[in-house]
């Protein structure tokens, strides 16, 4: 295998238009950062972009976004690849890394209604569109007078079925709004309270090789430490829970005061049940911090709540 030359460095990334933007902007930040650098985008389709109609949970979960990247990763063919880091697994296949974690974007969830309504507002009954369970629970918990209908497809897709009345709202990732330049279109951010974010939102991940010390020390220039600790005690919880697309779980960690905080949680299906911890620990034991905080929710109830969901 070839080793990645230091004036030249392949980005593997989903052809999606976020995924496009978001690995355009990391590309931009590298040559910035390296100057001479040549980097350039490689679009790899994925299962997940050819399974547009079905529910993610149904057809395999997180790794469908990921896979045939990986493999090319493997392969020689890219020398890293940029990630929705809520997108990755917990745990990487053997012979991969996280090489940077960059800043962290918005993590909250938003609503996008038709009529400029919030969450509070929306008529009984109105259809709210999300493929994401995590979204699912947390929205029939607080409004259980809404129908939660099944939305797939790229945020561009999601915006014109709202537009054109298929659905009366949507509920997106901010992160992913603001970096197609449609943050204009969130009618309300919601509050943590009403829905919890997935783990790792607002986070890129850019993956390589273990052992590529030239792409490595390209990539550490994009490094942002905080956002590495917090999605580090959000994913040990996600690993620690078995927790994924199939599972409603959800997770927010941050830096305050020079404390690392973390908040998740797991809900049954119909969202009727809810079990939810938070701690905090210095941020370098993040890692340590995300496994108490799940096992406090396993002992909250959690483990029962998991078992039902796998019954089902």
């Amino acid at each position: 295998m070839t080793p990645a030359s230091p004036s030249r460095l392949r980005l593997g990334t989903r052809g999606s238009s976020l995924a496009l933007a978001q690995a355009r902007m990391m590309a931009a930040r590298l040559r910035e950062l390296h100057p001479g650098l040549e980097a350039e985008e490689v679009v790899i389709r994925t299962r997940g972009d050819e399974l547009v109609d079905s529910p993610l949970h149904q057809v395999g979960g997180k790794g469908l976004f990921v896979k045939e990247i990986e493999e090319a990763l493997l392969g020689g063919r890219i020398d890293a690849a940029v990630h929705s880091l809520k997108d990755l697994p917990g745990e990487l296949p053997p012979g991969l890394v996280l090489g940077a974690v960059p800043e962290r974007e918005e993590p909250w969830d938003v609503l996008v209604s038709r009529g400029g309504e919030s969450i509070r507002n929306l008529a009984p009954g109105s259809r709210v569109g999300t493929s994401s369970l995590r979204r699912r629970a947390q929205l029939l918990r607080y409004r259980k007078d809404l129908e939660v209908v099944d939305l797939r497809g790229n945020v561009d897709t999601r915006l014109r079925k709202v537009a054109e009345g298929q659905v009366h709202a949507a509920i997106l990732a901010a992160a992913g709004l603001n970096r197609l330049g449609l943050g204009e279109r969130a009618t309300e951010a919601l509050a943590p309270e009403v829905m919890l974010p997935a783990v790792a939102q607002g986070a890129l991940g850019i993956e390589t090789r273990e052992g590529d010390a030239e792409t490595l020390a390209l990539l550490a220039a994009l490094e942002h430490l905080p956002t590495r600790q917090a999605v580090e005690a959000e994913r040990r919880a996600m690993a620690v829970l078995e927790g994924g697309c199939k599972v409603p779980m959800a997770a927010f960690a941050e830096l305050r005061r020079g404390r690392l905080r973390l908040r998740a949680l797991v809900a049954s299906l119909d969202g009727e049940r809810l079990a939810e911890a938070e701690g905090e620990d210095a941020p370098e034991r993040a890692s340590a911090l995300g496994e108490e905080v799940a096992r406090r929710i396993l002992a909250a109830g959690g483990r029962d709540i998991l078992s039902e969901i796998e019954r089902a």
